[in-house]
């Protein structure tokens, strides 16, 4: 899907977008969630649909390289209506489509801004990155914000290794912290790790099992959306 656009060249967008389109409408923030093959992205995902479904206007755009998996599973588990969950197929590696060329993603989240901008105008859309490594960052052209997803079972020493993800992103998420001690993994460790990498920037730990669930991440996101919404 959206795979025909009129792009010949990959071209790297590193400006950011405007919040306000020439009418002088604010558009909706844009959070592009990133991270390894099973890190729990589309978990991640569906969790904060639930949370944030209520209070603000959302819309979710998956990227996979030949399916729709992951736009298949959220709709199955129903987190928003089928409108608002839109799939696109990279056909290459997928930060190919997230940093060097959006035209794919940026086609089909403008497609939803305008589908809904009548009588929901859109508050928050969430970009999914299809599964990739550590060096995988959106485009500034693309989303307004970035958060990478690692897990613990990857191992301890992945905030160590660092990369632009896990050293760059907006917010870093240790997920899957139930299963450290089956794993073997160091939570401290890994927070201590984080922080010598990260300088201030934040990290969350996040057990979608547990009684906290996606609750720290919602609410970063609301103070993102507080804080787009007067820009």
């Amino acid at each position: 899907m959206h795979l025909d656009h009129g792009v010949t060249f990959p071209h790297r967008h590193t400006h950011s977008a405007e919040p306000l389109r020439a009418d002088g409408t604010r558009r909706a923030l844009r959070i592009g969630l990133g991270g390894p093959v099973g890190s729990g992205k589309t978990a991640t995902v569906a969790a904060l649909c639930r949370a944030l479904r209520a209070e603000l206007s959302m819309a979710v755009v998956t990227n996979d390289i030949y399916t729709r998996e992951d736009a298949e599973f959220l709709l199955r588990e129903a987190v928003l209506p089928p409108e608002r969950i839109t799939a696109v197929e990279t056909g290459a590696c997928p930060h190919t489509a997230i940093r060097d060329d959006i035209s794919a993603n940026l086609e089909a989240v403008e497609e939803l801004e305008e589908a809904f901008r009548e009588h929901a105008p859109l508050d928050l859309i969430l970009v999914e990155s299809g599964g990739d490594n550590l060096t995988a960052t959106f485009s500034r052209g693309l989303v307004d914000a970035q958060i990478f997803v690692i897990d613990v079972a990857g191992g301890d020493d992945i905030p160590r290794k660092g990369g632009p993800g896990v050293t760059t992103a907006d917010l870093l998420i240790v997920n899957k912290t139930d299963l450290a001690p089956h794993v073997g993994s160091d939570l401290g460790r890994m927070a201590r790790d984080a922080a010598e990498k990260r300088g201030e920037l934040p990290v969350a730990f996040q057990s979608l099992r547990g009684p906290e669930g996606v609750a720290p991440v919602a609410s970063w996101i609301r103070e993102r959306f507080a804080a787009w919404a007067v820009r």
